[in-house]
């Protein structure tokens, strides 16, 4: 199969590309950089030059291609204050898909986050679903995608996607507030939970996914349901050889910065279905496992952008 990959040089994208090039499929990959460029093709993708504005060329790189793997986001934009920005132009870049799509059977595979639903009560499921919402939207509209016939699917990530290809993720921004301020801090009793996955079990879903999830499925990229924000910041503080210690709510912004909401979310999440679904099974190391390898503190990290 032929796929085309936005944000194929990311994070997810840089284990999604070899994962699918394993399986046998050809890639190519949107790259805005001469830098992205080049580590696509030496991975052994084509490159598609472009970025998520030129959606004339996302329209045409899509309708040559067999099938469609989003992961791209504006990312640098949603760090510097436009978050709203952000989400339309995901919006627009679903839509200039769809568009190329509509009516072929192709797969198209798009991107969401289980912590857009950490408002809701017990564990989420991938049965669950909001009508409207930041990133919710996106979300719903390549669900309904389904109807236009394409084979779509969501992949809904963790807030902490880890391994060593994390280099500015939630992980190293929170390794990077502990060395700065000295201790690694949860807020209150630090019972609240993340759910979390490992990069490379990740990619492997993303693949799974295009080759057989059916149309119109939401999928968890879920290993650990719900990992006691406590017992993280004690795997960050052993890693720094700093002093662990819980801070109250009215400190969290300041002591967090922007992750200062995210930090007391309480997100635990289920990943039953997707596994009975697509026989996906999650090999790599949890979270905590993965913070004790000690990768994580080799050098300063950098907070997300």
């Amino acid at each position: 199969m032929r796929v085309f990959v936005t944000g194929a040089s990311g994070h997810v994208g840089s284990a999604v590309v070899p994962e699918l090039l394993e399986a046998g499929h050809q890639v190519v990959g949107l790259a805005r950089s001469d830098r992205s460029a080049a580590a696509l093709t030496a991975a052994g993708a084509q490159v598609h030059r472009g970025d998520l504005d030129d959606l004339a060329g996302l329209a045409a790189a899509a309708a040559a291609a067999d099938g469609v793997i989003h992961l791209a986001f504006k990312h640098d934009a949603m760090f510097a204050g436009d978050f709203e920005g952000a989400v339309a132009a995901d919006l627009r870049v679903i839509e200039a898909l769809g568009d190329a799509l509509a009516g072929t059977g192709r797969p198209l595979v798009g991107t969401s986050g289980t912590l857009a639903f950490a408002g809701l009560k017990g564990t989420l499921t991938e049965a669950d679903a909001l009508g409207a919402g930041p990133r919710i939207d996106a979300e719903n509209a390549v669900v309904a995608l389904a109807e236009r016939g394409i084979r779509s699917s969501v992949v809904r990530l963790t807030p902490t996607v880890h391994s060593t290809l994390d280099h500015n993720g939630f992980v190293p921004a929170l390794v990077s507030v502990a060395r700065a301020k000295g201790v690694a801090a949860y807020v209150g009793d630090g019972a609240n939970r993340w759910p979390a996955v490992h990069t490379l079990d990740a990619a492997r879903l993303y693949r799974l996914a295009l080759e057989s999830a059916p149309a119109g499925s939401r999928l968890h990229a879920v290993d650990d349901e719900g990992i006691p924000f406590r017992r993280i910041a004690e795997a960050v503080g052993r890693g720094l050889d700093l002093p662990v210690a819980g801070i109250p709510p009215t400190r969290a912004d300041a002591h967090f910065g922007f992750l200062g909401a995210h930090v007391q979310a309480d997100n635990p999440s289920s990943s039953t279905l997707t596994r009975d679904l697509l026989g996906w099974k999650p090999v790599r190391p949890g979270l905590v496992d993965d913070l004790a390898q000690g990768h994580y503190f080799d050098a300063p990290a950098t907070a997300a952008h």
